[in-house]
């Protein structure tokens, strides 16, 4: 199984870079995970709320420990992501394309977490509707 199909299948997500901005992929992904049937938490510092859901500032701040971070944000600040991933556990991230610089996807293989780099969540649920 691939890592986008194992990670489909995990139910408990965090968007970091969620935005309350319904033209950005943001708040696009946060909406059709949400939509999917996923328990999704939205991650944004400059946001208090996305679609009537609590925005929280930082992973750190979760109430729970997210499966899977998705990750929306510029590549210069996606590297920070990952290492807060690997120091609370987090062991799956899926950079949306403009976050998957190469020296990030390293980064993440080098602290032993699950990558997913070259897929777009969205394409790959409609794609794997039929398997969820």
């Amino acid at each position: 199984m691939s890592h986008v199909e194992s990670m489909l299948k995990l139910k408990h997500w965090a968007v970091v870079g969620a935005t309350d901005n319904t033209e950005k992929y943001g708040c696009k992904i946060y909406k059709v995970l949400k939509a999917a049937g996923y328990n999704v938490y939205p991650v944004n510092p400059g946001i208090n709320e996305i679609l009537g859901d609590r925005c929280y500032p930082a992973l750190s701040d979760l109430p729970i420990t997210p499966e899977v971070v998705n990750i929306v944000v510029p590549a210069k600040i996606s590297e920070q992501i990952i290492n807060n991933c690997a120091e609370l556990g987090i062991k799956n991230v899926w950079l949306q394309p403009g976050s998957n610089a190469a020296n990030v996807v390293a980064l993440a293989k080098e602290l032993g977490l699950n990558v997913v780099d070259k897929n777009c969540v969205l394409a790959e649920l409609r794609n794997h509707k039929q398997d969820i």
